[in-house]
């Protein structure tokens, strides 16, 4: 298995830190032109908890962000960054302000990427030609929401579009030279862990350069809490989350990188699972379990 901080390492010769952006975005699944309530799972906050302060310019969260990670990694020497449009959907704007946003961040000169986070029904032609343009200028990475390739969860979370319109995304992207990142959620209620490698192999076989495990998180304030809060729903314990992990991991070439394997909640928002909020100790496990090798 590749990690992606060895990726980085061999891509860009340094170390290489992402840093949350926010563009000032929504989402159609919460502004009326395919739902309003965001998707069962999602916060308040569009999944952007961790990003800079949207009333600062692209250039100025940038360098707050730096400003962070500097105070976090006290012995930083050369390092570069990916500016990473986490929060809400960061395609979803007309192209001309898109263009804007990505060229600021583009044009940093400690910036080597840039890493945007979208839905695949949020592609259109416009904005896949403006992709391409920057992909020409720094990598641009495309993060889709997939979650699931199930039908039937897809339904329950309220993703809002069908698996073709995934397959789309990614054909176009691929065609275009842009790499695609996908984000799947490990936990969701009704999914058996067969369900969920079935999800890890099909996005391996869709073309994939990258994939996200993402651990479900129950956040104050979304749809799920009122689930979990009436009981109908649980959230997987510690060592069922490790037994899925490995069985998730062992469906993943070493041609496609793992850019995470759990995930942290916002510790203000998290409800469940309380374990997870440990983060040191989780990627502990998580590394031990990697070095031990008993995901082979």
């Amino acid at each position: 298995m590749k990690t992606l901080n060895e990726y980085l390492r061999e891509r860009f010769g340094c170390k290489v830190y992402k840093i949350a952006l926010d563009g000032g975005f929504t989402c159609p699944n919460r502004d009326g032109t395919k739902g309003t309530g965001g998707c069962i799972f999602c916060s308040a906050g569009g999944s952007g908890e961790f990003a800079a302060d949207r009333n600062k310019d692209i250039t100025g969260q940038i360098e707050e962000a730096k400003t962070r990670v500097s105070a976090k990694m006290k012995n930083i020497t050369n390092g570069k960054y990916i500016a990473y449009f986490q929060a809400y959907t960061g395609t979803y704007a007309p192209v001309e302000r898109l263009n804007k946003l990505y060229t600021e961040a583009i044009k940093h000169p400690d910036v080597v990427a840039v890493s945007i986070a979208t839905r695949p029904d949020c592609l259109p032609d416009d904005v896949l030609d403006l992709l391409e343009s920057i992909n020409r200028i720094k990598p641009v990475w495309i993060e889709l929401g997939l979650q699931t390739i199930h039908e039937r969860t897809a339904e329950y979370i309220r993703r809002g579009y069908p698996l073709s319109i995934y397959d789309k995304a990614v054909k176009d992207l691929k065609l275009r030279g842009i790499e695609v990142i996908v984000h799947v959620i490990l936990g969701i209620p009704g999914e058996t862990v067969k369900d969920m490698t079935d999800t890890v192999d099909y996005v391996v076989r869709s073309g994939a350069d990258g994939i996200k495990l993402q651990l479900l998180h129950i956040l104050k304030g979304t749809d799920l809490a009122e689930e979990y809060a009436a009981g109908r729903i649980t959230v997987l314990s510690e060592d069922e989350y490790m037994n899925v992990l490995k069985a998730c991991v062992s469906h993943i070439p070493d041609n496609v990188v793992i850019h995470r394997l759990t995930g942290d909640g916002d510790k203000r928002l998290l409800i469940a699972p309380q374990w997870s909020g440990n983060k040191k100790h989780v990627l502990n496990r998580i590394t031990k379990m990697l070095d031990t090798g008993q995901l082979t």
